[in-house]
């Protein structure tokens, strides 16, 4: 009996300290990425987008390593009013079938529109014909029909017409210059901020910037990723590796002036660190010199609004065609 009432005594000491540590788990201040996105109801795509784009931030990696999000972020997402589909609806993106449905116009002159740099892309993959698609941001599209509805219809006027005689396809710079943007204002310090500026230009540029050989390995080993390529498509990921970098000469010369002047103001903070392990900033595998990237887009025609989402998305997202639809 006594042995039994032991036996009991011990249960009950472990059920309770079981209790105990999911009551302080479910207090803690900052939870891993997959619960926030589970919290936030979003899918884990989504929540990538969310981050990257700043809707949803993050409060640096917790003790076991990995980013984390702040219980107070999350609790700021769902007191919001409309949530969760007005965070949804932010995070929605399309690509030129749909994005030119949306605006009532058809999908060439979407496409037009898209190459003289009218809306910027915030995504895209390579199919297997190695053809670039590019995706775009549901609620910046509807933004710009209510900005410029006199681009939706008639003749394209001269000065964008000349733009797109200059330069035939805006959407790869817009899309780095994004990303340069996203990466530089998350960056942890200026020796990161000035490896998101390198992560446009070649090792050439980055050495007319660089001329220290030390400088230029922090940069290599800090250097965050734009976009990646789909495991083992090896033509796909030579396409990416081509478009994360800057092109054109004026886009060059302007990232290497932003490169001198950020590598300017870490030095003023003192040396540069000592390197991680070789291979924290590029992945080498079949595919070659990749950049590895924390915040990647799709992979594929499957990687859109609905990958990774949760049970009932595609309702959701009707929902949210309606509501982008009536604002056009």
């Amino acid at each position: 009996m006594a042995v039994q009432q032991e036996h009991v005594g011990h249960e009950v000491r472990r059920h309770e300290a079981w209790d105990d540590g999911v009551r302080q788990a479910q207090g803690r201040a900052e939870v891993p990425f997959a619960r926030a996105a589970r919290e936030l109801g979003l899918g884990s795509r989504e929540f990538e987008l969310a981050v990257q784009l700043g809707e949803v931030r993050t409060a640096g990696p917790g003790p076991g390593g990995g980013q984390r999000v702040s219980r107070a972020e999350i609790e700021r997402h769902r007191s919001a009013t409309g949530f969760p589909e007005a965070l949804r609806s932010r995070l929605w993106t399309v690509g030129t079938a749909e994005g030119a449905e949306l605006l009532g116009i058809g999908a060439a002159r979407f496409t037009r529109l898209a190459r003289a740099g009218c809306f910027t892309p915030v995504k895209f993959y390579v199919n297997r014909y190695r053809v670039v698609v590019w995706h775009y941001l549901a609620s910046e599209l509807v933004d710009f029909a209510e900005a410029s509805p006199d681009l939706l219809s008639g003749r394209i006027p001269a000065p964008l017409r000349e733009a797109l005689e200059e330069q035939p396809d805006r959407r790869p710079r817009g899309w780095r210059a994004r990303r340069v943007a996203q990466l530089t204002a998350a960056a942890a310090g200026p020796w990161e901020r000035a490896a998101a500026v390198a992560a446009v230009l070649d090792a050439t540029d980055v050495a007319s910037a660089a001329a220290d050989a030390r400088e230029r390995a922090c940069l290599e080993a800090l250097r965050p990723v734009l976009a990646r390529a789909r495991p083992g498509a090896r033509a796909a990921g030579e396409v990416t590796a081509r478009l994360v970098l800057a092109a054109d000469p004026d886009e060059r010369d302007h990232y290497r002036h932003r490169l001198a002047a950020a590598l300017a103001e870490a030095r003023a903070g003192g040396p540069p660190p000592v390197p991680p392990e070789a291979g924290h900033a590029t992945d080498r595998g079949a595919d070659g010199p990749v950049r590895r990237a924390a915040l990647a887009p799709p992979d594929g025609p499957g990687a859109g609004a609905g990958a990774g989402e949760p049970a009932g998305a595609p309702a959701r997202r009707k929902g949210l065609w309606s509501w982008l639809r009536g604002r056009a």
